[in-house]
């Protein structure tokens, strides 16, 4: 139910960036407290689908705000950090916990299929919740 609300919100505002739907291969034996690298919405554009430990899914773009190095999920901590400068990411929300980074991750869409397949569908464009 999150998903379509995030969706909803980003259509509101105008930051839905629609692209072809893509199913994540694999995401569907990923188990809860994992994380898998994926390319979204071109081979070119490296993402992170996660799992959160209660089984929640959340999809972000690896290219951090701030130079656009590539965040790589860090179990320890549970959060997206960048290795460039040591930003750091919620990876539930996507929001900035740490660092230079000046906006949020972009969220990407999701869908949930049947037989617990996860599909991209959109992509948003991640920015504070009090920016205008």
């Amino acid at each position: 139910a999150a998903k379509s609300v995030q969706a909803q919100d980003l259509k509101q505002s105008g930051l839905l960036l629609a692209y072809p739907p893509m199913k994540i291969e694999g995401a569907e034996s990923l188990l809860p407290g994992s994380f898998l690298y994926f390319s979204y919405p071109t081979s070119r554009d490296a993402a992170v689908l996660m799992r959160t430990p209660e089984g929640q899914y959340a999809a972000y773009s690896r290219k951090c705000a701030h130079l656009g190095c590539s965040v790589d999920f860090n179990v320890a901590r549970g959060c997206l950090v960048c290795p460039c400068h040591q930003g750091a990411y919620d990876a539930r929300t996507g929001l900035v916990i740490f660092g230079p980074p000046p906006r949020p991750l972009d969220p990407i869409v999701l869908q949930m299929q049947a037989g617990g397949e996860v599909w991209a569908v959109g992509k948003g464009l991640g920015r504070n919740s009090n920016s205008a």
